[in-house]
């Protein structure tokens, strides 16, 4: 069907058909603004040099396949799992943390203890990179997130620039100074290909899993009969019925049909991932959430085809581990203020997530 000018996919079936058809549909319009940014908004992200060409998931050329093997030598199996002993520490560490503070008689917020922390740290760790100020980038992940897939008014969208604009200015001086797939990219297809690349890897590469962690742990609390499965089962229906990513876009290339339904040339097709993790037969029971149940794992949280996120196996470690240390205390806890997510066209954007423990 045809809604607000897109074509909406829904089920789970065309949703992988058309994520997977290279041929017929293509990623060029990933990246594209949601609501057109206005010229004054423009001129200052131009102002500190902002660019987003074709590179990891806004890529329909050539030099896709080459960019991305590149990438996933960093996030090939076994580096991922070699970082699991320091994973599993830094979560601990963290859940101790919390675990102090609500027994201090402290309202926690886990978005920023938690969510924020873990994801953005192993993110850095993978990547070689120096990250300090935690706050910082996931105000300017967040204010990316927002501008390019939000629906902010003009006077927000030269907010969100003056946020976004200096942050990809420091993203291009660190790439120059880069070493690994960053500087091989940069040796290959340029200054501006390799900061965008690495602009898409540290929004998405740890803003998605930060969101996921947050609506998850919220559900936790609400559910915690959930935690006697095995996190890894908890993990992947979290990740079928509260997908990070809602819905992606493809622009058809040629005009064709969707099972039979007619689009053109042009067109931009929104698939709608949350709709088809709970689309009927992809699980037992595809509304309800049941660890462990069969079609657990058919979701299409993390897409499909060649643009299949390359950070899945760490996402799902990262949660796994979280999860794992927070079980004992989640049951105990109560929200104080559950998260609510602004609008956004592809990301969930919650607010914080705000804990203590019962009385």
């Amino acid at each position: 069907m045809r809604r607000d000018g897109q074509v909406v996919v829904s089920s789970h079936r065309l949703a992988r058909q058309v994520l997977a058809d290279r041929e017929r549909f293509s990623a060029a319009n990933a990246l594209d603004a949601v609501t057109p940014i206005p010229t004054d908004a423009l001129r200052e992200l131009a102002r500190h040099r902002f660019r987003l060409p074709a590179t990891l998931a806004n890529n329909d050329t050539d030099s896709h396949e080459r960019i991305r093997a590149a990438f996933g030598e960093v996030f090939a199996p076994a580096n991922v799992e070699a970082l699991r002993p320091w994973l599993t520490g830094l979560a601990r560490r963290t859940a101790a943390g919390v675990a102090w503070r609500l027994r201090a008689g402290e309202a926690v917020d886990v978005d920023a203890a938690v969510s924020s922390e873990v994801p953005l740290a192993a993110l850095a760790r993978l990547l070689g990179m120096e990250v300090e100020a935690t706050a910082e980038v996931k105000q300017f992940s967040r204010a990316a997130l927002e501008l390019f897939w939000g629906e902010p008014s003009p006077e927000r969208q030269r907010e969100l620039a003056a946020l976004v604009g200096p942050f990809h200015a420091r993203l291009r001086a660190w790439t120059a100074g880069s070493s690994g797939a960053t500087r091989a990219m940069l040796d290959e297809y340029g200054e501006d290909a390799a900061t965008a690349a690495l602009f898409f890897l540290l929004v998405a590469g740890q803003e998605t899993t930060s969101q996921f962690l947050t609506l998850l742990l919220h559900r936790l609390v609400e559910e915690p009969e959930l935690l006697g499965a095995a996190p890894a089962a908890v993990i992947e229906e979290g990740l079928r019925l509260l997908p990070p990513i809602t819905s992606w876009r493809r622009v058809v290339k040629r005009d064709t049909d969707i099972d039979g339904f007619a689009v053109r040339a042009g067109e931009s097709v929104l698939v709608w991932l949350a709709a088809a993790g709970a689309d009927e037969g992809v699980a037992e029971c595809p509304m309800k959430m049941v660890p462990g149940q069969r079609g657990s794992r058919r979701h299409l949280a993390f897409g499909a085809g060649a643009h299949r996120c390359l950070g899945s196996q760490l996402s799902r470690m990262e949660a796994e581990a979280v999860v794992a240390e927070l079980a004992p205390l989640l049951p105990r806890c109560e929200v104080v203020a559950a998260p609510v997510s602004d609008p956004n066209l592809s990301f969930r954007m919650p607010s914080p997530l705000v804990l203590r423990l019962r009385g």
